[in-house]
């Protein structure tokens, strides 16, 4: 229906490029090529045809991902504006709330795609300006199968404007508020985007000074009833909680075109890290005359340090390549990483003590410096080499009723190769090799559709059957296997319900590492109450079995009537693993009773040796709801000016919008083109049901939210994520947060153990950003600041850290505030600046 053309801009105009997207998924026919055919409005979702009408056409975004279950959230380029993020990383560790997942497997980051399709890597992306992207999509776990990616991470796919060109540099710096460390960064960046190709090269220098212990009033443990020196330097000024760090990294991906829908993609790094920590200083505990105990520490022969130096190559590539109905996209990705580490010995100072009983030296006085020999420092060397390749086929083999199926058959190969040698040990070199060969499958298969006009009463019920299997070379062959439905009760709610099962190897280390034994590691035995210096074996374990994983996930996702861009989530997660491979935990008398072999006590009951080696536990398992709200839209009134720009642009001869460039989304005084400026919110919160351990079949099931810890401080029943803020012509403010219960740790039961209290913890951060290619007035006076702008940031905003207490009330010294938050308090100011 053509509009007259005064009434029409001004309904469009207040109309979110979001808004006329949703209006329905079809897909315009192409008009033919003709004189008097139409011309795209920003080539998408309008026309203005020959009489000067606009016509305005619903149409689905290239590069947007078909799928049964809908999207967590979407996001248009008024919303990614909002953000007032630098690159893509900087914007996807903003989507936290939407993307983090509460599955419980795997490290909680999303799979990525690019305009709908599998990358090699986020490498290739990471830089990317956020005024380069057209659309954000956040869709659940179970649409990770229909890329190859297991359903243990939620899938974000960012859609690329089809021109974009800038040359952009930004430099950051942070400082403490209570002082003692800067941390410098400068990135220069060049993009260029036109349709199907792609350039994108970046260069990051950082460096972050040191933090010393002293530097956050750290108490040092002091040897009881002994004295310290008075003239001695103080163990804190040369001990560092936060090493001196260097890094630099360069980084380029080019992608081109092959025409019909291929592409091919290359991408390069090559990074250097250079870390540099304090270890303290020699010390040596001397005895007087008269059997006083003296504490000295000394600057000779150096305070000790140790120097990390890791040099990373990496490289990967990907194609696209449409095959009739089908898609084959095939990446592989490849990295090596040499590392080098010097570590300062301790100085032999036993010659101190043979003065000190001659009567030739005071323990009092200067320690004299040929009493003091040096030890050869050690060298740990380690190369690691990774190489992942993995093809998928996508399509649909048939049609049913309810709509065409979708298929995904993938096959892939994953290399992992660890040497490593420690100058300190008297054990061989590490050469630890790992192969893995994986095949599988996943298929959607419409039940009823609404579109389709099959089953419409019972809205859009569609299933998902997958299965996949692995061999791996030094362990054996592994499956995984799930099933799930989904059901689309209206177009607004939307249920889903999902079963995975899977099994997994014990890690490389885990399983090869060569058997080492160092002698004299202090220990303390629970049992007996006393601490002793024992000899501990470290390695692999060959034992190890197979973890078996049964997991199972409901959810619901309901658009709210309460806003266009309103969303609830809620979501149920039950894990249940057996045979889980665990490093060994605490030496508690539960512990040593589950696994008799592993200590071997003398004639007395005296600890002799502890074989620490990884273990493997009979059962752990966990259960969890998470509710996810997410609310935004546009606020403000409109300008008539912002809409009288933006439809001159739509009137240019040719049609179509200006070419992208690095001077900021949007039109005139705000992101959505009209003048008005937009916010969002979102809420993420988790509740703990349970999370239980068994340690051995038959022993006592561990409640790890109540009182029962592995390791660390248990785990929060309760836990939180908030981040939101908005933006309007030129200003923009974000705020997040995150929170998480308190927990304790019951003592032993030995007389002396303490249980541990860990309070509850909340952060909250706070960013402001001025973009100043907004400032109409300053452009006018001062050209340069056109794609410029300033931001300023305060991370926890309130200075919080977990308090600790044991059952006294007091902070345990392994629990200060220093050790815990050594940061504290950080304030940062950025500068950006596109060309």
């Amino acid at each position: 229906m053509a509009l007259p053309q005064s009434s029409a801009a001004l309904a469009l105009a207040l109309l979110p490029a979001s808004a006329l997207a949703a209006t329905g998924p079809q897909t315009a026919p192409a008009p033919p090529a003709e004189a008097d055919a139409p011309v795209a409005v920003g080539g998408t979702n309008g026309t203005i045809d020959a009489d000067g009408d606009i016509v305005v056409v619903a149409t689905r975004v290239r590069g947007q991902v078909e799928t049964a279950a809908p999207p967590i959230v979407t996001l248009g380029e008024e919303d990614i504006a909002a953000y007032g993020a630098s690159s893509l990383q900087s914007l996807l560790a903003a989507l936290a709330p939407q993307t983090g997942t509460g599955r419980g497997r795997g490290d909680g980051a999303p799979s990525v795609l690019l305009n709908g399709l599998r990358i090699a890597n986020f490498r290739e992306i990471r830089s990317i300006p956020p005024e380069a992207i057209r659309r954000v999509e956040v869709l659940p776990e179970e649409v990770a199968l229909k890329y190859g990616f297991r359903p243990d991470q939620r899938v974000v796919n960012f859609i690329l404007k089809d021109k974009f060109r800038s040359f952009g540099t930004e430099t950051e710096a942070k400082l403490p508020g209570a002082g003692g460390f800067s941390d410098l960064s400068e990135e220069l960046t060049l993009t260029r985007i036109d349709k199907g190709s792609r350039l994108n090269l970046t260069g990051t220098l950082e460096r972050r000074s040191p933090l010393t212990e002293a530097e956050r009033g750290i108490v040092q443990p002091a040897i009881s009833g002994a004295q310290t020196g008075l003239i001695d330097p103080k163990q804190g000024d040369y001990r560092t909680l936060l090493a001196d760090q260097r890094s630099a990294i360069l980084n380029g991906t080019y992608a081109k075109s092959l025409g019909t829908g291929a592409s091919l993609t290359l991408n390069g790094l090559i990074q250097r890290n250079d870390n540099r920590s304090l270890n303290g200083l020699n010390s040596i505990v001397l005895t007087a005359p008269d059997g006083t105990l003296v504490q000295r520490t000394t600057l000779l022969p150096a305070p000790l340090a140790s120097r990390t130096v890791a040099d990373t190559y990496s490289a990967g590539a990907s194609l696209n390549l449409p095959i009739g109905a089908w898609q084959l996209a095939w990446t592989a990705d490849g990295s090596h990483v040499n590392t080098t580490t010097t570590i300062d010995a301790r100085a032999d100072l036993s010659g101190l003590q043979a003065l000190v009983d001659q009567g030739t030296l005071s323990p009092f006085a200067a320690l004299p410096a040929d009493a003091i020999l040096p030890t050869p420092q050690g060298v740990a060397r380690s190369k690691s080499d990774t190489a992942t390749t993995l093809a998928t086929v996508t399509g649909s083999p048939l049609r049913l009723p309810g709509g065409q199926t979708a298929l995904t058959l993938k096959a892939g190969f994953a290399y992992n190769g660890l040497r490593s040698s420690d100058s300190r040990q008297l054990a061989a070199p590490a050469n630890l090799r790992r192969g893995d060969a994986q095949a599988g499958f996943s298929l959607d298969l419409p039940i009823t559709s609404r579109r389709e006009n099959f089953g419409s009463k019972l809205g859009d019920i569609s299933l998902n059957v997958n299965a996949e299997v692995h061999n791996v070379s030094d362990f054996g062959g592994l499956t995984a296997y799930g099933a799930g439905i989904t059901w689309g009760v209206t177009p607004k709610l939307t249920f889903a319900a999902n079963y995975i099962a899977s099994e997994k190897a014990p890690g490389l280390a885990n399983l090869g590492a060569p058997v080492t034994i160092t002698t004299g590691v202090a220990l303390y035995d629970f049992t007996r109450g006393e601490s002793v210096l024992a000899t501990v074996i470290t390695g692999g374990n060959p034992a190890l079995k197979k973890e078996r994983q049964r997991d199972i996930k409901l959810s619901a996702n309901w658009d709210l009537p309460i806003g266009k861009e309103s969303a609830l989530l809620l979501e149920y997660f039950r894990n249940r693993s057996l045979d889980t491979t665990n490093a060994f935990p605490l030496l508690t008398p539960d512990v040593e009773a589950a696994f008799p072999g592993r200590v071997t006590r003398d004639a007395t009951g005296r600890i002799v040796s502890v074989d620490q080696r990884a273990v493997t536990f009979a059962e752990t398992t966990g259960s969890r709801l998470r509710a996810s709200l997410n609310f935004g839209g546009p606020f403000g009134k409109p300008d008539p000016n912002a809409r009288r720009s933006a439809f001159a642009g739509m009137r240019r001869p040719g049609g179509g919008a200006r070419p992208g460039s690095g001077g900021g989304g949007g039109g005139r005084g705000g992101p959505g083109g009209d003048g008005r400026g937009h916010w969002n919110l979102s809420l993420a919160y988790t509740q703990e049901l349970d999370e239980t351990a068994r340690i051995v079949p038959g022993s006592r099931v561990l409640d790890l939210l109540n009182g029962d810890a592995l390791s660390g401080a248990g785990i929060s029943r309760s836990s939180a994520t908030l981040e939101g803020g908005g933006f309007y012509r030129g200003f923009g403010l974000r705020i997040s947060g995150t929170y998480a219960s308190g927990t304790h740790v019951d003592g032993s039961g030995v007389p002396g153990a303490s249980r541990l209290d860990f309070g509850d913890l909340a952060t909250f951060n706070l960013r402001g950003f001025i973009d100043l290619s907004r400032m109409g007035n300053l452009i006018g006076r001062a050209p340069f600041f056109k794609g410029a702008r300033v931001a300023f940031g305060v991370n926890n905003v309130f200075d919080a850290v977990q308090k600790v207490t044991d059952q006294t009330g007091a902070t345990p010294l392994r629990y200060q505030r220093g050790y815990l938050n050594p940061e504290g308090r950080v304030f940062s100011i950025e500068l950006r600046k596109q060309f």
